[in-house]
């Protein structure tokens, strides 16, 4: 069992008040691991890092400063994932990783919208009238969903909606605090990953 978990999550932009916004919807969509977390006495922190570069920035230097934790990058694909996490960020993104155990990377496939697509439900109530759910894509497999159609089809399906088309930083943190956690789990794998690693360290 480890004593402390830092994640280091890209988004937010480069705002202090846009950042506290997304750090809020990780913290309710993670609330059940932030209190597994606390009643085991584990320290737990998330850091949004803005910039994918500015979350691996960060995260290199907490393996550096702080190795006793247990730090977790947690970042966008970007594109889709056929190797191990680790491997996948050194193709795409040339990060070195050198001697780093693959569970310490996490990632959101291909984007973190697929999260989202993946509880339709939480989407049609949070929009309500006008939400265009058959511009949605429509597999079941939702890291197959390529990045090019991820945020485009939310940003259609919800531009005739009272709250206004889709805006990641806006309301990517309310919708990340509504979704239902095991729907999101059971048809995303790698968000599956993400809950089983940090379970075990705890």
């Amino acid at each position: 069992m480890v004593k402390e978990i830092h994640l280091f999550i890209e988004g937010g932009g480069d705002g202090r008040n846009t950042k506290a916004l997304i750090h809020q919807g990780f913290s309710r969509f993670l609330e059940g691991l932030v209190k597994r977390a606390r009643q085991k006495k584990i320290k737990w922190k998330i850091t949004v890092c803005g910039s994918r570069n500015n979350a691996f920035r960060d995260f290199k230097n907490a393996l550096k400063a702080n190795p006793n934790a247990f730090n977790v990058l947690l970042v966008d694909a970007e594109a889709p994932v056929n190797t191990t996490p680790c491997q996948h960020l050194k193709f795409r993104d040339d990060w070195e990783l050198p001697n780093i155990d693959d569970e310490h990377c996490q990632l959101m496939v291909q984007t973190m919208e697929a999260w989202l697509i993946a509880d339709i439900e939480t989407l049609k109530k949070f929009y309500g009238q006008g939400f265009k759910e058959n511009l949605i894509p429509k597999n079941p497999e939702v890291e197959k969903i390529d990045k090019k159609q991820l945020e485009p089809s939310l940003k259609a399906a919800t531009r005739k909606t009272r709250k206004g088309e889709y805006h990641k930083i806006q309301q990517a943190e309310k919708l990340l605090a509504l979704l239902e956690v095991e729907k999101v789990r059971q048809v995303a794998p790698h968000c599956e990953r993400l809950f089983t690693t940090l379970i075990q360290k705890m």
